[in-house]
């Protein structure tokens, strides 16, 4: 039996100064709409490039130091009592397509830690709000709003 809260709702979290401002944005969602709220960073196995002889590297533990200071990033030391934090293997378009057949809303930042800086929309945000079974909120950051 699937127990996953459907009205939850999802964001996704690289690290971005956008990703932190979809996560504070989707937290005040959550909060007006009594839902729970997850974080999400994703992870997926690199090419080999060398990193792999570091023995206590993985992109596992590095989704996971980016998801905690994403969160501290955003709240401080009082992130919100519902906050569901979440580590997942796959790609981050397909993985937060698959998630967002469960959830209420999905949250991202307009662009993450791509490339191709003059694009208002990355790549992920692109293939999410193309493809995926909830609404999709992309927020932008407030470039003139202070980091608290």
């Amino acid at each position: 039996m699937d127990t996953t809260d459907t009205k939850r709702i999802i964001v996704g979290i690289d690290g971005s100064d956008s990703s932190i401002a979809a996560l504070r944005y989707a937290a005040r969602l959550a909060d007006a709409l009594d839902a729970p709220l997850e974080a999400v960073t994703t992870w997926y196995p690199a090419s080999i490039t060398g990193a792999e002889l570091v023995i206590e590297w993985t992109p596992e533990v590095v989704a996971q130091d980016t998801l905690a200071k994403a969160v501290v990033s955003a709240f401080g030391d009082t992130p919100p009592v519902r906050l569901i934090r979440t580590v997942a293997e796959g790609m981050p378009a397909a993985t937060l397509i698959e998630m967002s057949r469960t959830c209420e809303m999905l949250v991202l930042g307009n662009r993450g830690h791509g490339g191709f800086v003059g694009l208002l929309l990355g790549s992920v945000s692109a293939a999410c709000a193309r493809h995926a079974h909830a609404p999709v909120l992309v927020v932008r950051p407030d470039e003139d709003a202070p980091a608290a």
